[in-house]
């Protein structure tokens, strides 16, 4: 198995990239939610994180930053979540979209929480601590 160097090859970053063009494509197809600067600014803004999050805690190469970046990035897609439904709500989208957004989110979701689970419950420490011995 081979050891994941780079935070584009991951499957969880390449989803939130997805999801971050899904919701773009979502304020920019329609003329009022485009006008309506405040959602359209929080959706991009909170679709945006979930995957700079990813990037920037598997780049501070430690396991327990990683999970605080994985659970952040989790948060904010609960944010966009709720978003859509506001988007919904406003007659920006239709039930098709936001059916189909949600369920996008919900997948990356689950992907990043086992993930969470997988480095919580992993000996692995981050390649930061890989060199450092301890005084005693």
């Amino acid at each position: 198995m081979s050891t994941i160097q780079r935070f584009e090859d991951l499957d969880i970053w390449k989803m939130a990239r997805e999801l971050a063009h899904s919701v773009y494509k979502c304020y920019s197809q329609d003329e009022g939610f485009a006008r309506d600067y405040k959602l359209r600014e929080q959706i991009n803004a909170a679709s945006g994180s979930i995957m700079d999050n990813i990037a920037e805690g598997f780049e501070r190469d430690g396991r327990n930053e990683f999970v605080n970046f994985l659970s952040i990035a989790k948060g904010s897609l609960g944010e966009v979540k709720s978003q859509l439904y506001r988007a919904y709500d406003r007659n920006y989208i239709n039930e098709k979209t936001l059916e189909e957004t949600k369920e996008q989110c919900n997948i990356l979701g689950s992907k990043i929480g086992k993930l969470i689970k997988y480095l919580n419950e992993s000996e692995i420490r981050g390649s930061k601590f890989k060199n450092r011995t301890t005084k005693r």
